[in-house]
């Protein structure tokens, strides 16, 4: 009898799958805002910067401040099930345990449902085996490598450890891209071909790419084999960073500045895929669909679309569970 056929037997799964995204306020208020934005902010993996420097600022200038102003851009896309990150988040783990037929648990690196959590619940329902899946196609120290970080802090503290798999990135796996050429395709379909399409991935400080961090190597992949399987002219696609924070210089081009130059370049219509983001969220719907739109009709466009997100399509559950087969062999 094989192991699993064993473990089938003892009524214990042969796996779970921890399903990790960023996370999100649970209220659209200052002080839930405040919250989140606490801890996101004092992980290293975000801000590297001195403690003894970073935390006067944070508490006593940012936080104050931002708290307040990003409370009600949440407000402008808050769901009845809350924030869209958790909405999403939530329809992608009931699907993806649907179609694989083993328990999937929901982690937030920040916020809640946390990590732990999330740990916790395949552990109540008998996983042995636990195969983290970070949403983050693209490689970063900021995203994939906070949620190891947050991972390995948890079961530090316990005396008998799953065995563990970590998925590090996707962003060139066939059937990711596939679905976001998929995306892309139906929903030029249903609205029409722009003059342009630009893909808008979240920034990085410069420097952490400059110190080995791949995120950049990995988004400029992205978009040549998203841009190879549309078939579309390189100068009708290119790529840009968004979500630029502090004074430091980020990785460029900006999306802000692109978006303005390309209207001023006489581009009419155009369309905005943001392939780094599993499910929309703020930084879509609000950075880019309201914020970018109005800096592109400013500077002389007409038409500004955001293509949404994969969020919890058929096509990238598939991609879900094509991760899963590919990085669960054996077990």
């Amino acid at each position: 009898m094989s192991e699993a056929s064993t473990l089938h037997d003892n009524n214990k799964p042969p796996f779970g799958v921890l399903l990790v995204n960023l996370g999100t306020p649970d209220e659209a208020t200052p002080a839930g805002v405040k919250r989140f934005l606490s801890e996101f902010l004092h992980d290293h993996r975000v801000v590297d910067m001195t403690r003894w420097l970073w935390c006067p600022i944070l508490h006593g200038v940012i936080l104050p401040v931002r708290a307040p102003k990003v409370a009600k851009l949440y407000q402008s896309v808050w769901m009845d099930g809350g924030s869209p990150l958790m909405v999403y988040s939530l329809r992608q783990q009931q699907q993806l345990a649907k179609a694989l037929g083993v328990p999937v648990a929901l982690g937030m690196t920040y916020g809640s449902p946390s990590i732990e959590a999330g740990l916790d619940q395949l552990r109540q329902q008998g996983c042995q085996r636990v195969l983290v899946l970070p949403l983050y196609p693209q490689y970063s120290r900021t995203t994939t490598a906070a949620v190891f970080d947050k991972v390995a802090k948890v079961l530090k503290a316990r005396a008998d450890l799953p065995e563990l798999r970590f998925v590090n990135q996707y962003y060139d796996h066939p059937e990711y891209i596939a679905a976001l050429a998929g995306s892309v395709t139906d929903f030029w379909q249903q609205h029409g071909e722009p003059d342009y399409l630009l893909c808008s991935y979240h920034g990085i400080p410069k420097r952490y790419a400059d110190n080995g961090d791949p995120y950049p190597h990995h988004c400029e992949a992205t978009t040549a084999m998203l841009a190879e399987a549309l078939a579309i002219p390189q100068d009708k696609m290119s790529m840009s960073y968004q979500s630029i924070f502090g004074r430091e210089e980020w990785l460029k081009p900006y999306t802000e500045a692109t978006i303005r130059e390309l209207a001023q370049k006489g581009i009419k219509r155009l369309d905005v895929i943001c392939p780094a983001f599993s499910v929309d969220c703020l930084e879509t719907l609000e950075e880019i669909a309201e914020g970018c739109r109005e800096v592109f009709l400013e500077a002389g466009g007409e038409a500004f679309n955001l293509i949404p997100c994969l969020n919890d399509s058929p096509a990238h559950i598939t991609v879900m569970e094509k991760l899963v087969a590919q990085h669960s062999q054996g077990w």
